[in-house]
């Protein structure tokens, strides 16, 4: 199968009615946190806004977050980090009219051909995801070396001894640039490396074991003893898991707190503008992201992550979106952020992992 990363085609600025359009409209905020009225809210699109005669793209971008002019460039900022006095871009209109130009199809992405009626038309449980796993495998292997792989985990993974073992294997070759996951993820799979269980139950054989429900508790009370995860897996000789091969290979984890957390873990964000910002930091870069068995971290993390990057080099690419989960709910709220780089597959997570890592030859 031949792949390849598809070109980005920029705006012809030169061409009415973009040509003659008149420059964006700035207005200062007039508090900390509020944004001026009829401010302009960005989607996952790229977006160009004229200032002092010229078009500029905004480079890193977040849909539903405001864009600032700044320095020279237009800097995307979420409301409750606006600043009285930050020139907002205001104006509604996205065809360049008010000097705001929204570019949908710059990727040239194939418009579905339909019928106006047919079977099947929608990803769901009885689809075929033969063909994703076919492109996931030379993007993985271009974005290892040549872009930012970030995962987003539930803590599906930490139940199973295989798939703990096969997402390990992407972490050692190289496939895995940041981890988003919540206090669970980190807590079963820490306990799955410490006690052989998650939530009580073997990883192997999914049996209860006695007085298995004290193990997450006693995972977290330990690594609390000891200091932190980096002790705890010193001071247990812990040499298995996920978290322990993101501490072995210095790849950043970002773990975001719940209301519901049992401990938590020490590194886990309790308090959520934290976490989002800290999540952010990593998605800022990132050019391709799948998100796993989580609907909440999955929304989350599709919210703040646009369809394109802005590289070191200047060149504008794809930014490639998956979103996997046994439920046809969460996977299909993924695609309906109204981008073909948000790609739904409806299956078991576990399985997924298992394939996808013997698809890599891992």
């Amino acid at each position: 199968m031949t792949w390849s990363l598809r070109t980005y085609h920029a705006p012809d600025f030169s061409m009415e009615p973009l040509a003659s359009a008149p420059d964006a409209a700035l207005r200062e905020a007039p508090a900390d946190g509020i944004a001026p009225d009829h401010f302009h809210a960005m989607s996952i699109f790229p977006e160009y806004f004229k200032i002092n005669g010229q078009w500029l793209l905004a480079e890193e971008s977040r849909m539903d977050c405001v864009p600032v002019w700044e320095n020279g460039r237009i800097q995307v900022r979420e409301f409750r980090l606006l600043k009285k006095g930050d020139h907002v871009v205001t104006g509604r209109t996205e065809d360049g009219s008010e000097g705001i130009y929204v570019h949908p199809d710059g990727f040239r992405e194939e418009a579905a051909v339909r019928d106006t009626f047919a079977f099947r038309q929608n990803r769901s449980r009885e689809t075929a995801f033969s063909r994703d796993y076919d492109e996931l495998y030379p993007l993985l292997r271009h974005d290892r070396t040549n872009g930012k792989i970030v995962w987003v985990m539930g803590p599906a993974f930490a139940f199973d001894y295989d798939a703990r073992r096969a997402f390990s294997r992407l972490i050692e070759a190289g496939y895995v640039h940041a981890l988003l996951a919540g206090n669970a993820l980190a807590t079963h799979d820490l306990e799955a490396a410490y006690l052989n269980t998650a939530l009580g139950q073997n990883i192997y054989t999914q049996k209860p074991q006695p007085n298995g429900h004290y193990n997450h508790l006693e995972t977290i009370n330990r690594v609390k003893a000891c200091g932190g995860i980096p002790e705890f897996i010193r001071q247990e000789n812990i040499d298995n898991g996920i978290i322990y091969n993101c501490e072995k290979h210095h790849i950043p984890y970002i773990l975001a707190g719940s209301i519901r957390d049992d401990g938590p873990l020490p590194p886990v964000y309790g308090n959520v503008y934290e976490a989002q910002d800290r999540m952010r930091d990593q998605i800022r870069s990132a050019t391709t992201v799948l998100c796993m068995a989580t609907t909440l971290h999955t929304i989350a993390v599709g919210n703040m992550t646009p369809s394109y990057r802005v590289m070191p080099n200047g060149t504008v690419r794809q930014v490639y979106f998956y979103c996997v989960d046994i439920s046809e709910f969460t996977v299909n709220k993924l695609s309906d952020r109204g981008s073909l780089s948000a790609r739904g597959i409806v299956t078991n997570v576990q399985d997924f992992i298992v394939t996808l890592s013997k698809g890599l030859g891992l």
